[in-house]
């Protein structure tokens, strides 16, 4: 129970407390954390000596409290929690809570480095058969390792930030042409948020997976098929991925995700001794894809085939070093059904089947204007739900 008024049964209660970077007419930008519709100021909370977390609360990002580590993590969720749901403290409490509608939401972290992966069966295999139609949908190596490539970190944005059209070369019949993007798409995914580093040389183990990532967001890894088309042979996305990643404004912490976590698919064949996680866990997180507020899919991670662990594990078997602030995405969600891929070029077949969306108008990419919400919720403990911050995005003219 908490004396939060309005935070009893939001899927933003107690159970939950993500964390996010805010500014206000009179506060500069510091962590916060969502409770129901308000925002706790923690960097005021530090201020005045009711949460210790090093000074990290006051600061304008979230990386210095991700540096801190699991044991400062859960002291501060407990504390936290204390405050919210003990009495005594309203007093103390009370004026450092802020209503939603009053602040603006910030980029909550720093991105060191991005890393997207394609960890998912269901999409590796659609796309397979939309642009290899005949040939094996999957590839020789893709149930051998999570495939993976490096994304551009300093384009990674806060939920709400307008996205340009992409301009850059595409193929056409009479030759390759350079102008906007005419195949514009999005990938609704999830990230993890790395807040431990490791040493360069050394690989993180899959079981080691929570002592460095602090938590999970949604991700739109926004992208333009037609540049990426042209431009991936013989190498991976490029242009066609690099000018913009949207993520949540939240970032929900692993230990309120306790849940949440179910057994993952069967691998088969045997996975490489270290991408071997014990348990092998996947997380039971239900996303939503809104179109022009139009509901045209419902993405289930849980079906996803590399697990979080794994591909963490991969991502540093070469000896890469993890940093604070790191981020690393899933790849696009999608199920065995066409009402749950994370992709337009999925869900209209690489552009041959039009859906309906909000307004009573048909797509088949984006258009100018249009706005994509996406949206996931997760089982909390005791029956409880709880939701992830949305990612939501509208395409602007190219320039």
């Amino acid at each position: 129970m908490t004396w939060v008024t309005g935070a009893e049964g939001s899927p933003y209660g107690v159970h939950n407390l993500p964390y996010g970077v805010f500014r206000t007419a009179d506060r500069e930008p510091r962590v916060g954390v969502r409770v129901g519709d308000l925002v706790l100021d923690l960097g005021g909370a530090e201020a005045a000596g009711l949460v210790l977390a090093a000074g990290a609360l006051g600061r304008p990002r979230l990386n210095e409290f991700l540096a801190l580590g699991r044991p400062q993590w859960t002291a501060v969720r407990q504390r936290i929690t204390e405050l919210l749901t003990d009495s005594a403290h309203r007093a103390a409490v009370e004026p450092l809570l802020v209503p939603l509608a009053e602040v603006e939401l910030l980029l909550p972290f720093e991105v060191a480095d991005y890393v997207d992966f394609y960890s998912s069966e269901h999409h590796a295999a659609n796309v397979g058969q939309i642009f290899r139609p005949g040939q094996p949908p999957l590839l020789p190596n893709w149930k051998h390792l999570p495939i993976g490539y490096h994304g551009r970190a300093g384009t990674v944005v806060v939920s709400g930030t307008p996205v340009v059209r992409p301009q850059g070369q595409r193929a056409t019949p009479q030759g390759p042409v350079t102008g906007p993007s005419v195949r514009l798409d999005i990938e609704a995914e999830v990230g993890f948020v790395v807040g431990v580093p490791s040493p360069l040389g050394r690989p993180v183990a899959a079981g080691d997976f929570a002592e460095h990532v602090f938590g999970v967001v949604l991700v739109n890894d926004w992208s333009a098929r037609d540049i990426q088309a042209w431009e991936y042979q013989p190498l991976g996305p490029f242009l066609g991925k690099s000018f913009a990643t949207s993520v949540s404004a939240w970032v929900t912490p692993l230990e309120a995700l306790g849940a949440a976590f179910v057994p993952a698919p069967d691998q088969d064949p045997p996975v490489a001794d270290y991408l071997r996680d014990e348990p092998h866990l996947g997380l039971d997180l239900s996303l939503t894809v809104e179109w022009n507020g139009e509901r045209v899919s419902q993405p289930p991670f849980a079906t996803m085939y590399w697990t979080p662990a794994q591909q963490l594990a991969h991502l540093t078997v070469n000896g890469a070093s993890l940093r604070t602030g790191d981020l690393y995405a899933s790849g696009t969600v999608s199920g065995p059904e066409r009402h749950q891929v994370g992709s337009f070029l999925e869900l209209t077949w690489g552009g041959t089947e039009p859906v309906k969306v909000g307004g009573g108008e048909t797509r088949t990419f984006l258009e100018d204007g249009d706005t994509v919400t996406i949206t996931a919720t997760a089982p909390g403990p005791d029956g409880t739900t709880l939701a992830l911050g949305e990612v939501t995005g509208t395409i602007f003219p190219a320039r």
